[in-house]
Protein backbone atom coordinates (compact mmCIF):
# COMPACT_ATOMS: atom_id res chain seq x y z
CA UNK A 1 0.00 0.00 0.00
CA UNK A 2 2.84 2.31 0.51
CA UNK A 3 4.76 1.85 -2.27
CA UNK A 4 1.09 2.65 -4.42
CA UNK A 5 0.97 5.70 -1.91
CA UNK A 6 4.76 6.65 -3.05
CA UNK A 7 3.56 6.19 -6.83
CA UNK A 8 0.73 8.17 -6.76
CA UNK A 9 2.21 11.38 -5.34
CA UNK A 10 5.16 11.30 -7.39
CA UNK A 11 3.08 10.66 -10.90
CA UNK A 12 0.92 13.99 -9.39
CA UNK A 13 3.79 16.26 -8.26
CA UNK A 14 5.07 17.05 -11.22
CA UNK A 15 2.92 20.17 -12.65
CA UNK A 16 2.65 19.12 -16.46
CA UNK A 17 0.64 16.02 -15.21
CA UNK A 18 -1.23 17.59 -12.53
CA UNK A 19 -2.50 19.72 -15.43
CA UNK A 20 -3.61 16.60 -17.30
CA UNK A 21 -5.12 15.45 -14.35
CA UNK A 22 -7.70 18.71 -14.45
CA UNK A 23 -8.11 17.86 -17.71
CA UNK A 24 -9.00 14.82 -17.42
CA UNK A 25 -11.36 15.36 -14.05
CA UNK A 26 -13.70 17.60 -17.22
CA UNK A 27 -14.30 14.29 -19.68
CA UNK A 28 -12.40 11.64 -21.04
CA UNK A 29 -9.97 13.19 -23.96
CA UNK A 30 -7.54 11.86 -26.15
CA UNK A 31 -3.81 12.38 -26.46
CA UNK A 32 -4.30 15.15 -28.95
CA UNK A 33 -6.58 17.08 -27.81
CA UNK A 34 -4.90 16.77 -24.45
CA UNK A 35 -1.33 17.86 -25.52
CA UNK A 36 -2.85 21.18 -27.60
CA UNK A 37 -5.38 21.79 -24.47
CA UNK A 38 -1.46 21.69 -22.10
CA UNK A 39 0.59 23.17 -24.62
CA UNK A 40 2.77 20.73 -24.52
CA UNK A 41 4.01 18.45 -27.49
CA UNK A 42 2.19 15.17 -28.07
CA UNK A 43 5.00 12.52 -27.66
CA UNK A 44 6.05 14.50 -23.78
CA UNK A 45 1.47 14.03 -23.15
CA UNK A 46 1.71 10.48 -23.97
CA UNK A 47 4.66 10.17 -21.80
CA UNK A 48 3.43 11.95 -18.59
CA UNK A 49 -0.02 9.78 -19.34
CA UNK A 50 1.82 6.53 -19.41
CA UNK A 51 2.58 7.40 -16.19
CA UNK A 52 -0.35 8.26 -14.64
CA UNK A 53 -1.64 5.34 -15.99
CA UNK A 54 1.45 2.91 -14.07
CA UNK A 55 0.32 4.93 -11.23
CA UNK A 56 -2.67 4.17 -11.39
CA UNK A 57 -4.70 7.68 -11.55
CA UNK A 58 -6.12 7.17 -15.04
CA UNK A 59 -6.88 4.39 -17.71
CA UNK A 60 -7.29 4.38 -21.62
CA UNK A 61 -8.09 2.76 -24.40
CA UNK A 62 -7.64 2.45 -28.26
CA UNK A 63 -10.64 4.24 -30.43
CA UNK A 64 -9.54 3.64 -34.32
CA UNK A 65 -6.39 5.47 -34.37
CA UNK A 66 -6.83 7.41 -31.56
CA UNK A 67 -5.80 6.33 -27.13
CA UNK A 68 -8.35 8.05 -25.38
CA UNK A 69 -7.79 8.71 -21.32
CA UNK A 70 -9.90 8.87 -19.28
CA UNK A 71 -9.76 9.48 -14.82
CA UNK A 72 -9.85 6.80 -12.15
CA UNK A 73 -11.51 8.73 -9.16
CA UNK A 74 -10.68 5.41 -6.41
CA UNK A 75 -6.77 5.95 -5.77
CA UNK A 76 -7.73 10.01 -6.02
CA UNK A 77 -10.27 9.60 -3.30
CA UNK A 78 -7.97 7.20 -1.54
CA UNK A 79 -5.20 10.16 -1.12
CA UNK A 80 -7.81 12.08 -0.01
CA UNK A 81 -8.55 9.87 2.65
CA UNK A 82 -5.04 9.33 3.81
CA UNK A 83 -4.08 12.81 3.51
CA UNK A 84 -7.38 13.82 6.05
CA UNK A 85 -6.28 11.12 8.68
CA UNK A 86 -2.90 12.94 8.34
CA UNK A 87 -4.66 16.16 9.11
CA UNK A 88 -6.81 14.60 11.47
CA UNK A 89 -3.40 12.97 13.55
CA UNK A 90 -1.78 16.30 13.90
CA UNK A 91 -4.76 18.48 14.88
CA UNK A 92 -5.41 15.85 17.71
CA UNK A 93 -6.57 17.44 20.92
CA UNK A 94 -3.35 16.93 23.87
CA UNK A 95 -1.10 15.55 21.63
CA UNK A 96 3.10 16.84 20.52
CA UNK A 97 1.46 19.29 17.72
CA UNK A 98 -0.73 21.03 20.23
CA UNK A 99 2.63 21.17 22.78
CA UNK A 100 4.39 22.73 19.63
CA UNK A 101 2.07 25.66 19.31
CA UNK A 102 1.65 26.27 23.08
CA UNK A 103 5.85 26.56 23.06
CA UNK A 104 5.58 28.41 20.08
CA UNK A 105 3.38 31.10 21.80
CA UNK A 106 5.33 31.25 24.69
CA UNK A 107 8.74 32.10 22.16
CA UNK A 108 7.47 34.13 20.80
CA UNK A 109 6.32 35.89 23.88
CA UNK A 110 9.36 35.67 25.74
CA UNK A 111 11.55 36.74 23.07
CA UNK A 112 9.74 39.93 22.53
CA UNK A 113 10.89 40.20 26.63
CA UNK A 114 14.48 40.09 26.61
CA UNK A 115 15.76 43.10 25.88
CA UNK A 116 18.45 43.26 28.71
CA UNK A 117 20.46 41.34 31.20
CA UNK A 118 18.57 40.10 33.75
CA UNK A 119 15.57 40.42 31.87
CA UNK A 120 13.59 37.17 33.76
CA UNK A 121 15.59 37.71 37.24
CA UNK A 122 12.90 36.65 39.97
CA UNK A 123 10.66 34.70 37.49
CA UNK A 124 9.20 31.61 39.41
CA UNK A 125 7.13 28.53 38.69
CA UNK A 126 5.66 26.22 40.67
CA UNK A 127 4.24 22.54 40.13
CA UNK A 128 3.09 20.19 42.54
CA UNK A 129 2.24 16.54 41.48
CA UNK A 130 0.42 13.64 44.21
CA UNK A 131 2.78 10.75 43.54
CA UNK A 132 1.75 6.93 44.28
CA UNK A 133 5.06 6.05 46.05
CA UNK A 134 6.34 6.76 49.19
CA UNK A 135 9.16 9.16 50.30
CA UNK A 136 11.34 7.11 49.99
CA UNK A 137 11.27 5.65 46.74
CA UNK A 138 10.23 9.22 45.29
CA UNK A 139 13.65 10.32 46.65
CA UNK A 140 15.45 7.78 44.48
CA UNK A 141 14.29 8.64 41.35
CA UNK A 142 15.03 12.30 42.32
CA UNK A 143 18.95 11.65 43.03
CA UNK A 144 19.83 8.03 41.68
CA UNK A 145 20.80 8.37 38.18
CA UNK A 146 19.35 5.22 36.65
CA UNK A 147 16.42 6.27 37.77
CA UNK A 148 16.23 10.20 36.68
CA UNK A 149 16.80 9.30 33.78
CA UNK A 150 13.66 7.24 33.20
CA UNK A 151 11.99 10.68 33.75
CA UNK A 152 14.23 13.40 33.49
CA UNK A 153 13.60 14.79 30.19
CA UNK A 154 10.58 16.58 28.38
CA UNK A 155 8.38 14.40 26.04
CA UNK A 156 10.29 13.10 22.69
CA UNK A 157 13.24 13.83 24.10
CA UNK A 158 16.10 11.05 25.50
CA UNK A 159 18.77 11.80 28.59
CA UNK A 160 21.90 11.14 26.80
CA UNK A 161 24.25 12.26 29.77
CA UNK A 162 23.13 12.53 33.52
CA UNK A 163 25.49 13.09 36.99
CA UNK A 164 23.83 13.89 39.87
CA UNK A 165 25.36 13.63 43.02
CA UNK A 166 22.87 13.91 46.14
CA UNK A 167 25.40 15.59 48.51
CA UNK A 168 25.33 19.31 49.13
CA UNK A 169 28.19 20.47 47.17
CA UNK A 170 27.74 17.46 44.49
CA UNK A 171 27.47 17.67 40.37
CA UNK A 172 24.61 18.44 38.55
CA UNK A 173 24.83 17.33 34.61
CA UNK A 174 22.29 16.81 32.32
CA UNK A 175 21.93 16.31 28.38
CA UNK A 176 19.79 15.56 26.49
CA UNK A 177 18.99 14.49 22.87
CA UNK A 178 15.97 14.21 20.50
CA UNK A 179 14.40 10.23 21.60
CA UNK A 180 14.00 9.36 18.25
CA UNK A 181 18.30 10.21 17.83
CA UNK A 182 19.23 6.22 18.74
CA UNK A 183 23.17 7.50 17.50
CA UNK A 184 24.19 10.82 18.76
CA UNK A 185 24.56 11.80 15.01
CA UNK A 186 21.84 14.89 15.60
CA UNK A 187 22.91 17.88 17.70
CA UNK A 188 21.93 18.21 21.26
CA UNK A 189 18.71 19.38 22.29
CA UNK A 190 20.08 20.55 25.72
CA UNK A 191 22.39 20.77 28.45
CA UNK A 192 22.96 21.95 31.84
CA UNK A 193 25.26 21.89 34.51
CA UNK A 194 25.06 22.60 38.47
CA UNK A 195 25.60 21.87 41.68
CA UNK A 196 23.21 20.19 44.82
CA UNK A 197 22.75 22.61 47.48
CA UNK A 198 21.01 20.61 49.92
CA UNK A 199 19.92 17.23 50.23
CA UNK A 200 17.86 15.68 53.21
CA UNK A 201 16.65 12.29 51.78
CA UNK A 202 12.85 11.77 51.89
CA UNK A 203 12.33 15.19 52.78
CA UNK A 204 13.72 18.18 50.67
CA UNK A 205 16.49 18.26 47.53
CA UNK A 206 17.90 21.63 46.35
CA UNK A 207 20.43 22.69 43.72
CA UNK A 208 20.96 25.08 41.18
CA UNK A 209 21.28 24.18 37.48
CA UNK A 210 22.49 26.36 34.20
CA UNK A 211 21.58 25.87 30.72
CA UNK A 212 24.67 26.12 28.75
CA UNK A 213 24.88 27.83 25.59
CA UNK A 214 26.36 26.79 22.30
CA UNK A 215 29.37 29.04 23.35
CA UNK A 216 30.28 27.14 26.73
CA UNK A 217 28.56 30.36 28.70
CA UNK A 218 25.37 30.36 30.44
CA UNK A 219 21.77 31.21 29.64
CA UNK A 220 20.71 31.70 33.32
CA UNK A 221 20.65 29.87 36.40
CA UNK A 222 17.53 27.80 37.87
CA UNK A 223 17.50 27.00 41.55
CA UNK A 224 15.35 24.15 42.21
CA UNK A 225 13.68 23.22 45.35
CA UNK A 226 11.91 19.84 45.78
CA UNK A 227 9.65 19.23 48.88
CA UNK A 228 7.93 15.81 49.63
CA UNK A 229 5.20 15.20 51.64
CA UNK A 230 3.62 11.83 52.93
CA UNK A 231 0.15 11.50 52.27
CA UNK A 232 -2.11 8.73 52.60
CA UNK A 233 -2.07 7.82 48.73
CA UNK A 234 1.56 8.37 48.60
CA UNK A 235 3.81 11.63 48.22
CA UNK A 236 2.73 14.92 47.78
CA UNK A 237 5.99 16.79 45.79
CA UNK A 238 5.93 20.71 45.51
CA UNK A 239 8.90 21.89 43.15
CA UNK A 240 9.32 26.07 43.47
CA UNK A 241 11.53 26.69 40.48
CA UNK A 242 13.26 30.27 40.17
CA UNK A 243 15.43 31.91 37.72
CA UNK A 244 18.32 34.16 38.46
CA UNK A 245 21.35 35.52 36.29
CA UNK A 246 18.92 35.31 32.87
CA UNK A 247 20.69 36.67 29.64
CA UNK A 248 19.18 37.82 26.52
CA UNK A 249 20.08 34.90 24.96
CA UNK A 250 18.53 32.91 27.68
CA UNK A 251 14.61 33.47 26.15
CA UNK A 252 14.36 29.93 24.11
CA UNK A 253 15.24 28.29 27.77
CA UNK A 254 12.58 30.47 29.56
CA UNK A 255 10.10 29.60 27.07
CA UNK A 256 9.90 26.23 27.60
CA UNK A 257 9.87 26.15 31.51
CA UNK A 258 6.19 25.29 32.21
CA UNK A 259 5.85 23.42 29.28
CA UNK A 260 8.82 21.17 29.50
CA UNK A 261 9.76 20.78 33.28
CA UNK A 262 5.86 19.78 33.53
CA UNK A 263 6.00 16.86 31.12
CA UNK A 264 8.95 15.71 32.90
CA UNK A 265 7.01 15.95 36.38
CA UNK A 266 4.19 14.12 34.81
CA UNK A 267 6.75 11.04 33.08
CA UNK A 268 7.58 10.49 37.28
CA UNK A 269 4.35 10.02 38.09
CA UNK A 270 3.76 7.91 35.51
CA UNK A 271 6.99 6.09 35.53
CA UNK A 272 6.39 5.55 39.91
CA UNK A 273 3.02 4.27 39.51
CA UNK A 274 3.93 1.66 36.72
CA UNK A 275 6.51 0.58 38.87
CA UNK A 276 5.01 0.70 42.36
CA UNK A 277 5.22 -2.71 42.59
CA UNK A 278 8.56 -3.16 41.43
CA UNK A 279 10.43 -1.16 44.01
CA UNK A 280 10.92 -1.54 47.55
CA UNK A 281 11.54 1.56 49.79
CA UNK A 282 15.50 2.22 50.92
CA UNK A 283 16.05 3.62 54.81
CA UNK A 284 16.62 6.80 54.54
CA UNK A 285 18.69 7.22 57.45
Amino acid sequence: MIWVMDALLTALADPARWRLVKLLAERPRSVGVLAQLAGARQPQTTKHLQTLERAGVVISRRTGQRRVYALEAGPLRELAAALNQLADSADQGGGSREAFDRHRISLDAERLAAETAGWADGRSFQFLRSLTAQPAVVWRYLTETDLLARWWAPDDLRVSELVFEARPGGRVVLEYRDAEDVDGSDLVAGRSEGVVTDARPGEHLAYRNSPVLPDGSTAFTAHLEFDLQLTEAGTDLAVHFRVTDSTVDSADFIAGIELGFGQSLDKLAATLAAASNDITPRSTK
